[in-house]
C-alpha cells in the first residue's frame, strides 16, 4: 500500500535487543508501503524506540524524543513523533501525558499493525496509549505451556503455522528490514525473563521467559549472512534459559553447532549468559565450536553473597572465580566481560571490599560499572539501608579505577597474540596511515576495538583479517596485518 506521507525514519536507543525490534518494525512498516528515510527531518513520521531500564536511559530517551519533536515547524520535518520501546511499554499513558511532544506512545502489542497505525496517527487521528500491566501475567506460569499461548513478542516474528520448519514469519519484506550495512547484526534467541532479581524492572515489562525456535534462529542468521551479515550476536535477557519452555534446556548446546553448520556465518557471539544457569557443556559449546566467538558474557552484578541473595541473585566471590578459571582452562585467550552494580541497599565496607577482590582476582576483560539507583516497581526500591548518593559516587570512582586498570592489563598480556578481526571501518590514524577498525572474537559490541595498519593492502568492511597485536591504547588493541581471508 503506497500514499502520500509515507516516508518513515526510525531512531533507536538503547542495547541490542532494542536494534532487533526497531529492523522488526521497519520490515512491518515496508510491508505496508511506508518508505525507510535515514534523516528524521526527511520523514512524514519519525519512531523513537527508546529504552527505560535505568534513570540515564530514560533522560537520553525523552532527549531524543524532544529532539525530533524540534524538527517540527509545520511546514517542514516530520508530521508525527511517535515513542516506542521499553519506555514506552513501561509507562503508556503517563508518559503520554507527561511527554505531549510524542504524538503517540505505542506499546508491544501496537507493533503487528505498525504500519497503518502510524498513517493514522500522521493523519491526525488520535491515540488512545495503553494503560502498562505486568506482562508476566500474560503468559502461563509452566515455561512448557507458552510457546502455544503467546503471541506478538518484539524480535519474534510470527510463524505462519504449526511446524517450526515453516517459512519463519519475519522474512522480508514482512517482519525485519536491515536499518545499516554494519557486517555485525544482533538475532533474538529469546525474550523476557522468569527472574526476580529485586534492582530490575525488566521482566514487568518485556513478560515473562519465552524462547524462539531454534529453525527461526538458523534461518534469520542464514538470511542476514546473505544481507552481508558476517557475524550475528545472539541476544535474549538471559540466554542459558534458552529452550527451558521448549522442553530441552540444553538446547543452545544444540543449537551453536546447527549455526554453524547451516548458516554460512562467520562468528556467532553468545551474550547475556547467568553465571549460576551456565554448564560445563554449554562452556565446551562456545570454547569447542568454531564460528563462537570465544567470548562470555557474564552477568555477576556483584561478589559479596550477601549483596548477591538481598539481589535475589545466586553464587559469590568463590563460586565466581572458579567459573572464570573452568573458562579459561578451556580458552587461556578467551574474552570475559560482566556488569556489576555498586552501593545496592545494604552494602557494607566489607561486602563493597568482597566486590574489589573478586575484580582484582577475576582480571576480567571488560566490566560495565554501575552506582546503584531505585527504580520504579522495583523490590529493591523499598529495601531498608539505603546509601548516600556520595558514597556511592565514591565506590563507583574506586571500581572503575581498578577495572580500568586490571582491563588495560589484560589488552597489554595480548600483545604478541594473532587474533582475527571482522573489519567495521575503515580509517586513518595519526600518522595518516590506513587502518582496519574493528573486532577480535573476544571483544563484545561496545567494550574495545582492535585498530590494524593495513598499508597498501586491499581490506573492505565486511572482511576477516588475521593480525598481529603490536601495542595497546588502553584498553585498545593495536595490531599490524597479517593476511586477509579473501
Amino acid at each position: 500500500m503506497v500514499s502520500e506521507n509515507n516516508k518513515v525514519a526510525v531512531v533507536t536507543l538503547g542495547c541490542a535487543r532494542n536494534e532487533v525490534d526497531s529492523e522488526e518494525m521497519a520490515g512491518r512498516l515496508a510491508a505496508n508501503g511506508w518508505e525507510l528515510v535515514d534523516d528524521p527531518e526527511n520523514a512524514d513520521a519519525v519512531l523513537v524506540n527508546a529504552w527505560g531500564f535505568v534513570e540515564v536511559a530514560k533522560k537520553d530517551s525523552i532527549d531524543a524524543i524532544l529532539a525530533v519533536s524540534d524538527l517540527k515547524d509545520g511546514s517542514r520535518g516530520p508530521r508525527a513523533v511517535v515513542a516506542v520501546g521499553c519506555l514506552a511499554e513501561r509507562y503508556g499513558r503517563e508518559l503520554a501525558d507527561s511527554l505531549p511532544e510524542a504524538d503517540a506512545v505505542l506499546g508491544f502489542d501496537d507493533y503487528p499493525d505498525i504500519g497503518e497505525t502510524l498513517r493514522r496517527i500522521v493523519a491526525g487521528e488520535p491515540h488512545v496509549p495503553h494503560t502498562p500491566t505486568d506482562r508476566r501475567q500474560l503468559l502461563p506460569i509452566s515455561p512448557v505451556d507458552r510457546p502455544a499461548a503467546a503471541g506478538a513478542i518484539p524480535g519474534h516474528g510470527s510463524a505462519p503455522s504449526g511446524d517450526e520448519d515453516d517459512v519463519p514469519g519475519w522474512q522480508p519484506p514482512t517482519l525485519r528490514r536491515r536499518l545499516d550495512g554494519s557486517p555485525v547484526a544482533p538475532v533474538k534467541l529469546a525474550s523476557g525473563c522468569d527472574r526476580r532479581c529485586t534492582f530490575c524492572a525488566i521482566p514487568s515489562f518485556r513478560g515473562s521467559f519465552v524462547s524462539r525456535p531454534p529453525a527461526d534462529v538458523v534461518a534469520e542468521i542464514a538470511w542476514l549472512v546473505g544481507e552481508g551479515v558476517r557475524e550475528a550476536v545472539l541476544v535474549s535477557e538471559n540466554s542459558t534459559s534458552y529452550g527451558k519452555d521448549l522442553g530441552d534446556l540444553r538446547l543452545l548446546e544444540a543449537l551453536l553447532p546447527r549455526i554453524a553448520a547451516e548458516t554460512g556465518i562467520e562468528r556467532v557471539r553468545v551474550a547475556y549468559l547467568q553465571p549460576a544457569e551456565v554448564r560445563p557443556d554449554l562452556l565446551a559449546a562456545i570454547a569447542k565450536v568454531p564460528v563462537v566467538a570465544p567470548y562470555y558474557d557474564l552477568s555477576f552484578q556483584h561478589a559479596s553473597p550477601t549483596v548477591l541473595r538481598r539481589m535475589r541473585r545466586f553464587g559469590g566471590r568463590s563460586e565466581f572465580l572458579d567459573l572464570v578459571e573452568r573458562i579459561r582452562d578451556l580458552d587461556p585467550d578467551a574474552g570475559i566481560r560482566s556488569n556489576v552494580i555498586v552501593g545496592f541497599p545494604g552494602e557494607t565496607q566489607e561486602e563493597f571490599e568482597d566486590l574489589l577482590a573478586f575484580l582484582e582476582q577475576a582480571r576480567l576483560d571488560a566490566v560495565g560499572v554501575f552506582g546503584y539507583s531505585d527504580e520504579d516497581g522495583t523490590e529493591a526500591a523499598s529495601l531498608p539501608g539505603k546509601l548516600d548518593e556520595d558514597v556511592i559516587r565514591e565506590r563507583v570512582e574506586l571500581v572503575t579505577a581498578l577495572v580500568d586498570e586490571v582491563m588495560s592489563q589484560r589488552a597489554e598480556d595480548r600483545i604478541g597474540q594473532r587474533v582475527m578481526v571482522l573489519v567495521e571501518a575503515l580509517d586513518v590514524d595519526e600518522d595518516d596511515q590506513a587502518v582496519a577498525v574493528g573486532r577480535a572474537g573476544h571483544q563484545g559490541p561496545d567494550d574495545s576495538s582492535t585498530i590494524v595498519r593495513i598499508g597498501t593492502a586491499s581490506v573492505a568492511v565486511g572482511e576477516m583479517i588475521a593480525a598481529e597485536v603490536v601495542d595497546v591504547e588502553g584498553v585498545d588493541l593495536l595490531a599490524e596485518l597479517v593476511e586477509s581471508s579473501a
